[in-house]
């Protein structure tokens, strides 16, 4: 079709801008993005759909659109919503690259020039795609009268006779038309497609799995919780959805290929909107985080978890435990666009975290509405509720300290603790996400005990942190620890070459020995007895024969000489470990 019939259809309600000598362009097809750099995701002849989220000021909109054009997008439609009319300096950029413009009127959709550019593109060039974008209206809308992804899946087979699902990155199905996939057939999936992503193998990819031939299309994520002008395939390889068709496309003809690109089109468009959906979550993570770094008060962090437990555990009158969850992504040198330093692993690593925290015998997008993941640098950390009611000790610490001091114990008894375990978390997902991260990326993921109070989010935040250390000193490319195997660090003690057990004996505890020399302090007394005492300041205290500020006097003085802080669980690890060493 030709641009020119896009102006003339009064109900997309498009005004021309500029560009009247090119309307005789063709548009293939259509894309929606607030990307400031869209151009890995255009293939020519798009119209391009924008909310102008991308324009920060005025010197913005010349690069945007010099990239628009030189990807040869057949022209570019500007939504009113956001700034009211369209500002000059796109108007000008766009006549000065001869790219056709239009302002979209706030009265109407971008789903609905969407769904008219998709019918008439593919009605001309297949004519089998018109009763899967006729219902395009139901994909985008909510509740039972919508239906979602599987309304385009079930015309898919009806009439097409194509079987598909719409998969997770760890191969979860999302949705899929009449059985659901088995999930180790869907894993496998998500292995050939992430790997052939991860080699830059153009898609669709064929994947050939117990026999059946497979078609897999990848559903770019260009919304709003895309990644910002990724350069970089590990960007996004690890966070997109995919198509998987029972066929073998190697020999369908360009219009059934271009058919099913438009059907990604439309899933994409779901696809931002299930990730809108999760913005009051991680928000509500973020809050609490933020305050548990700062160090706020238990009241002020317990404030914050009422509010976030509606939203959490809908329903529930009870306050529940909770539960941390750290996962980080790291990346090697190589050959790739972007320097490993620079490709932005935080946003990544909080969409894969909460993918794997999904349950994976759970299908279906909405199934991860309890997750709450911020990110904060590198890391994602993952706010789980436990909305069980548990019965523990009245002593945290103790409850703890028993667990730390069960590494011997059977697994039946672990199994018996509440909540979430490491391994289990990576069991279904731990292929997939190989195939992704290839022979340069690692994902590493720690595991808290489960807390009762907002008092213990901290402790939790710093157990689950060094669980997630321990993984990164394991081999392999995906690796969980939990909590459970923090105390296990005692029984790696004699592997230590001698010389590093020196110097970091050394660096930690002879500024001690070289005080308690020259003034008597007994400052490694001290600092033996306040590990022991589990840094319970009273029970030290009482140990020692001290009054309660001389103890602090004392771990104060050693913190000054070690610059470390007694109150963080790595610091007292490390001390515990130089003592057990020395």
């Amino acid at each position: 079709m030709r641009l020119r019939a896009l102006l003339e259809t009064d109900a997309l309600g498009l005004r021309l801008l500029g560009g009247e000598d090119e309307l005789d362009r063709t548009v293939r097809g259509v894309m929606t993005t607030d990307l400031r750099d869209p151009s890995r995701y255009l293939s020519g002849g798009e119209l391009v759909l924008t909310g102008l989220a991308w324009r920060r000021d005025a010197a913005d909109s010349e690069p945007f659109v010099r990239i628009l054009a030189g990807a040869g997008v057949a022209g570019l439609a500007a939504g009113e919503a956001e700034l009211g009319d369209i500002p000059a300096d796109l108007v000008e950029a766009c006549l000065h690259h001869r790219l056709p413009l239009f302002a979209v009127n706030e009265t109407v959709a971008f789903a609905t020039i969407t769904e008219y550019v998709v019918r008439q593109v593919s009605g001309e060039r297949a004519g089998d795609l018109a009763a899967v974008v006729d219902r395009h209206r139901r994909l985008m809308t909510s509740g039972p009268a919508g239906g979602g992804p599987e309304v385009v899946l079930d015309l898919l087979t009806s009439d097409l006779d194509l079987r598909a699902w719409v998969l997770s990155p760890t191969g979860r199905q999302i949705a899929g038309a009449g059985a659901p996939l088995p999930g180790p057939l869907g894993a496998a999936l998500a292995g050939h497609h992430l790997a052939a992503t991860r080699t830059g193998r153009r898609a669709p990819h064929r994947a050939a799995v117990a026999g059946t031939t497979y078609a897999l299309f990848p559903i770019r994520n260009t919304g709003r919780g895309a990644v910002p002008a990724a350069r970089d395939v590990r960007e996004s390889v690890l966070s997109d959805w995919l198509l998987a068709v029972e066929a073998d496309a190697s020999d369908w003809p360009a219009a059934r290929l271009d058919l099913l690109q438009g059907v990604t089109q439309l899933i994409a468009v779901e696809r931002d909107r299930r990730d809108a959906a999760r913005t009051v979550r991680r928000r509500l993570a973020q809050e609490v985080l933020e305050l548990v770094q700062a160090g706020a008060a238990p009241a002020e962090i317990a404030a914050r978890l009422r509010v976030a437990a509606p939203v959490l555990l809908p329903g529930l009158g009870v306050a529940p435990q909770w539960q941390v969850v750290v996962a980080r992504v790291d990346w090697s040198a190589s050959g790739q666009t972007a320097a490993a330093g620079e490709i932005a692993s935080g946003p990544v690593a909080q969409a894969l975290l909460e993918e794997i925290l999904v349950d994976p015998a759970v299908s279906g997008p909405d199934s991860a509405d309890r997750i709450a993941v911020a990110h904060t640098g590198e890391e994602a950390i993952a706010l789980v509720p436990l909305p069980a009611v548990i019965t523990a000790p009245a002593d945290g610490d103790d409850e703890q300290g028993a667990a730390a001091g069960s590494d011997g114990d059977d697994a039946d008894a672990l199994a018996d603790e509440p909540g979430l375990h490491a391994d289990a978390l990576l069991a279904s997902v731990r292929e997939p996400l190989t195939a992704g991260l290839a022979d340069d990326g690692r994902l590493t993921l720690g595991v808290s005990a489960a807390v009762h109070s907002a008092e213990g989010l901290r402790g939790a935040l710093e157990e689950a942190r060094h669980a997630r250390r321990v993984a990164a000193a394991r081999p392999g490319r995906v690796c969980a620890a939990g909590h459970h195997e923090l105390a296990s660090h005692v029984l790696l003690l004699p592997f230590v070459p001698d010389d590093v057990r020196r110097a970091f004996t050394a660096r930690l505890l002879d500024p001690l020995r070289d005080y308690d020399r020259r003034h008597r302090a007994e400052l490694i007394e001290t600092l033996e007895a306040f590990l022991d005492c589990d840094g319970s300041w009273t029970r030290c205290a009482a140990r020692l024969h001290l009054h309660v500020n001389t103890l602090r006097y004392r771990v104060g003085r050693i913190e000054q000489l070690t610059g470390r802080d007694l109150s963080r669980l790595e610091d007292k690890l490390d001390f515990f470990l130089a003592l057990r060493m020395s």
